[in-house]
């Protein structure tokens, strides 16, 4: 049985679970989450707790046992506190700034680079430097960070780019000086 799957969530006080036959459909004070289950394991809500159970012991079974009672978990964690990830920017002149909606980066090319994010999806700059993106689904959190961090990866030589925050890039030697010759 997995270690994961047969954990319990809680459900808090101000949220509410709908339990059907293909989704379960979360409700709290940041939002609505919906997530579809598959035919493999079985979602019951017993006493203020959700219950995930396997329908059978094969081995897809087992293998959505814990990933459904995580993605359930997530649902709950993200319409109650929400979700937030952070990058940070280094380099001589790169920066950032929002404008409405938008993301306007500044990230050396020779025009700067405009991001939108989906709908659910906030962005808040400190400074010029940091970006934290919020939002209650933690997939699009993820991805969206994963996104603009990609606009400019760090780069192995001097480590210029967009990083994630604590984010640690090796760094390269480079190329060695002529020693030796005259």
């Amino acid at each position: 049985m997995s270690r994961i799957g047969k954990l319990p969530v809680e459900v808090p006080d101000g949220v509410s679970v709908q339990v059907k036959e293909s989704e379960v459909s979360v409700k709290g004070p940041k939002g609505e989450l919906t997530q579809p289950i598959l035919s493999h394991v079985a979602v019951k809500l017993e006493e203020g707790k959700l219950i995930v159970e396997r329908t059978g012991d094969g081995k897809s079974q087992r293998a959505t046992h814990g990933l459904t009672r995580t993605l359930i978990n997530n649902m709950v964690e993200g319409v109650t506190r929400g979700f937030r990830k952070s990058l940070e920017i280094q380099g001589v002149g790169f920066r950032a700034a929002k404008s409405g909606e938008k993301l306007n980066l500044t990230l050396g090319f020779s025009h700067p680079v405009s991001y939108e994010g989906p709908k659910g999806v906030s962005f808040t700059v400190e400074g010029t430097t940091k970006i934290h993106i919020d939002g209650i689904d933690k997939q699009r959190v993820g991805q969206v960070a994963a996104e603009i961090r990609n606009l400019r990866p760090p780069e192995p030589y001097k480590g210029k780019g967009i990083r994630y925050s604590g984010e640690i890039v090796r760094k390269k030697l480079g190329k060695a000086g002529k020693a030796g010759k005259k």
